[in-house]
């Protein structure tokens, strides 16, 4: 233990939790249309639940439109559904096998609302990210063998790297809460 933390192991997960935060980012509509906003989706299919991309393909055809050609036609009401009550504010419509999925233009409440969901989205990636950091901290603390020159150099390492990563997530807010407000 008189290397340190493992400081690739603390970076991995702070890329975690940031690969997390474009995850949620990613389903967070923002009046144009995407495949990853489906991608939260779940279809109740055979059974069990299934991503949205396990049943069919998510098509972009137009900037207000997305489409899944469903695979098997006996899915394509649990398709409708899914995507109706999964809480996008989405109103699907079948034709054929393929649901089509016009994008509402987005009113300013909606827009603002969702601006304060990505200043959420992102407050509590900053709160695993120092989590993190305070297990480094922690691992450093609890070493009996690490001089305390190193333990001081240590710290001032992963708090160098949490400064990275919040700085990130702050990047990565400020991306989406313009895209978002964009008429």
């Amino acid at each position: 233990m008189a290397d340190g933390p493992d400081f690739k192991e603390l970076e991995k997960r702070m890329d975690g939790a940031l690969a997390s935060l474009k995850t949620e980012y990613a389903g967070l509509r923002s009046g144009r249309a995407t495949a990853s906003l489906l991608e939260p989706v779940t279809v109740n299919a055979y059974g069990s639940d299934m991503p949205l991309n396990q049943v069919g393909t998510v098509g972009v055809p137009d900037p207000r439109t997305l489409s899944v050609q469903v695979w098997d036609k006996g899915l394509v009401g649990a398709v409708e559904k899914a995507i109706r009550e999964s809480g996008l504010g989405l109103n699907p419509v079948t034709d054929g096998q393929t649901v089509r999925v016009p994008m509402p233009p987005m009113t300013e409440e909606r827009r603002k609302d969702l601006a304060k969901m990505t200043g959420k989205y992102a407050e509590s990636t900053k709160v695993a990210i120092r989590n993190i950091r305070r297990d480094g901290m922690d691992e450093i603390k609890k070493a009996d063998d690490i001089p305390e020159d190193d333990q001081k150099r240590f710290q001032d390492q992963v708090q160098k790297l949490t400064d990275d990563k919040i700085k990130e997530v702050d990047r990565m807010h400020s991306v989406k809460e313009e895209e978002i407000m964009q008429v």
